[in-house]
């Protein structure tokens, strides 16, 4: 199944929950989340209490993207405030296996991501222990960049790979997303498509239904 999941960083924060209700209702199923904090990431996002303040308000699937070094120490937090999963970075966790599995713990879904500069092949030992993959394509930490072309190949190694393994795991591509180049995303192997820009920027609802006509 293919899956929407549009990104709040490029929401317009003072209509934060009006425009969550308007992906909401054009249906899109998932919500996409930054959490950035300025060391591992150079720019800071949300935390704790935006996520608690979009639960009321939505029964969405609250994709939590953490951008964040040492994730390990608030796996318990993001539970508390209601993340349907987490996924946290290949690049940022000392002890990835065990973070994985407190994840799973807590009843939230697990993700692994890695930035463009790191090999594909960095996540492969971690496939079994996770729900969905994370291929960024824009260099991390920031919104509205450009697709990195060079990223497309890692999005059909990873779909390989997991095929082999005969796991069921998502492939979820983050980064210059949008309705010119969605349908070659999907076709490289992306069943989860994150969007920003392409969904916020204009008419919402039509953007979400044009992105909804291609998956």
């Amino acid at each position: 199944m293919n899956i929407l999941s549009p990104s709040i960083l490029a929401a317009d924060f003072s209509k934060l929950g009006e425009q969550i209700r308007l992906v909401d209702e054009a249906g899109a199923e998932y919500i996409h989340i930054d959490v950035m904090d300025g060391l591992f990431v150079p720019s800071i996002s949300f935390g704790f209490p935006i996520i608690q303040s979009i639960r009321p308000i939505t029964q969405r699937f609250l994709d939590v993207h953490l951008m964040i070094s040492e994730p390990e120490r608030y796996i318990d937090q993001f539970a508390e405030v209601g993340s349907n999963s987490l996924t946290i970075h290949v690049e940022a966790c000392r002890c990835m296996i065990d973070t994985l599995l407190k994840i799973k713990g807590k009843g939230m879904k697990t993700g692994i991501a890695l930035h463009p500069q790191t090999p594909i092949e960095a996540i492969y030992p971690y496939l079994e222990y996770v729900d969905q993959v994370l291929v960024m394509t824009v260099n991390t930490g920031f919104g509205g960049q450009k697709y990195l072309d060079s990223c497309t190949q890692k999005i059909t190694a990873v779909r390989k790979e997991i095929d082999r393994r005969g796991l069921k795991v998502d492939v979820a591509v983050d980064g210059g997303v949008n309705l010119q180049n969605v349908e070659m995303i999907l076709n490289a192997g992306a069943n989860v498509i994150v969007s920003g820009s392409a969904v916020f920027k204009g008419d919402i609802k039509k953007n979400v239904a044009e992105f909804m006509k291609r998956l």
